[in-house]
């Protein structure tokens, strides 16, 4: 029989106010994502009439009609950022896992001085016109791999690695090598697998950072063929906020409200991203608390 356990008036209040604030709290987060899809979805008129509203009575889709007809490098600008994403995030991953893997090992003799080495850039930077000048010198310009080889390894993601790493006991590599394996065969086949959590924190922060970043492309990048996605956006709601204002040479007669073009824009961006998120949520947590415990 199973006893039932009565709850003090003070524990009852504390739930009853817990509740409450995590049910604001959960309005707080939901209300953006609701509000610019259903802005997106409503007529100019609509949105003046209705400012709060969160379900449009009468649907327009000229936000997004405008997005993807007024600009033909936009799917080709979709496949340099899906091209960078992936690649770029199988590549960092890998490298970051075996810097990260050797400088967590204690009998390493270069364990120290390479994490100082790493260390001293998350400190200390060169500048945007080095950085410039480094990267027109290694013939990167004009090139889809300027996204990809200058951000292949992250510092924080290394120590965020090597921090899960250490925490693995030694037990299991020592079995590995009295059957044979080596340091390439024990990282891949074991560590690896053993840290999926960390793996796929690490995994969603290159998702998201190459999906939104657009400066690299602005900086180094001239050819609108090269140009991600996010630049091409960029500038397709620039040229909506100039046809609205009806500045001169903009070009069509008619465009969608400025606004209209921007809710779609968000939609546009956000949407690849809430869709992964879900695959990786499971694991995120647990790799962000994991990999901080130890250092």
């Amino acid at each position: 029989m199973v006893m039932e356990i009565k709850k003090s008036k003070g524990e009852k209040v504390f739930d009853f106010i817990n509740a409450n604030v995590l049910i604001l709290l959960c309005i707080t987060m939901i209300y953006p994502f609701l509000y610019v899809i259903s802005r997106s979805l409503m007529t100019d008129a609509e949105r003046i009439a209705r400012p709060f509203a969160l379900i449009p009575l009468d649907v327009s889709l000229e936000g997004y009609a405008y997005i993807l007809s007024s600009n033909f490098i936009l799917p080709n600008s979709f496949k340099i950022t899906l091209f960078r994403t992936i690649l770029g995030t199988i590549i960092s991953l890998t490298l970051e896992s075996m810097f990260a893997y050797a400088i967590s090992k204690k009998y390493y003799p270069l364990r120290n001085p390479l994490t100082l080495m790493i260390a001293f850039t998350m400190w200390f930077g060169g500048g945007l016109i080095p950085n410039f000048i480094l990267i027109k010198s290694l013939g990167f310009m004009n090139s889809i791999w300027v996204y990809i080889i200058p951000k292949a390894m992250s510092v924080w993601n290394i120590f965020l690695l090597r921090n899960f790493f250490a925490q693995i006991p030694d037990s299991i590599e020592e079995s590995a090598k009295i059957d044979g394996a080596n340091e390439v065969s024990i990282l891949f086949r074991l560590i690896l697998p053993l840290s999926k959590a960390a793996l796929s924190t690490i995994a969603l922060f290159h998702i998201v950072g190459h999906w939104n970043e657009w400066f690299t492309g602005i900086l180094y990048v001239t050819d609108k063929f090269k140009q991600p996605a996010m630049v091409i956006l960029r500038q397709i709601m620039t040229s909506a906020d100039a046809m609205s204002m009806n500045i001169e040479g903009a070009g069509s007669s008619y465009t969608p409200p400025a606004f209209a073009v921007q809710m779609a824009t968000i939609v546009v961006v956000a949407f690849p991203i809430i869709v992964t998120y879900p695959f990786f949520q499971k694991y995120f947590a647990k790799g962000m608390l994991v990999g901080s415990i130890k250092g």
